[in-house]
């Protein structure tokens, strides 16, 4: 069956979410030599999961409130509330609090400074 081996952060200004993502997450980007604007994102190599990109939006940044309109990725965090304690600091926004997935773990979504939602899940099987 097909699974997804890549993802993409689209933003006004590439250079301007960098330091969210590298701050909160620890993810690093490399400028890519290739024809267009775009940084290839790695996640790490600990435990399973998917690397990305980062491009140029090429359309109005999302309005705060919006509904989503593409695909939402979920981090999975060591510390939930480390990460939400950071995100004004690193001029994102909570998009949606932290909420119970009960017997899996600690859920909530984040908008980094330009709009886009990602979601932070921190397992926990007691969660209730």
């Amino acid at each position: 069956m097909p699974r997804v081996v890549h993802f993409e952060i689209q933003a006004s200004e590439p250079e301007r979410i960098l330091p969210f993502y590298q701050s909160l997450l620890g993810w690093k980007f490399t400028k890519w030599e290739g024809p267009w604007e775009y940084w290839l994102i790695v996640t790490g190599s600990e435990s399973p999961g998917i690397d990305g990109g980062l491009l140029k939006r090429r359309g109005p940044r999302p309005e705060k409130g919006q509904p989503v309109n593409a695909f939402v990725c979920t981090v999975d965090v060591p510390d939930l509330d480390g990460c939400l304690g950071r995100i004004a600091e690193l001029q994102g926004t909570l998009a949606l609090p932290k909420v119970a997935v009960p017997g899996i773990g600690w859920l909530a979504y984040v908008a980094d400074p330009d709009g886009n939602i990602v979601g932070l899940m921190q397992s926990d099987p007691t969660a209730a």
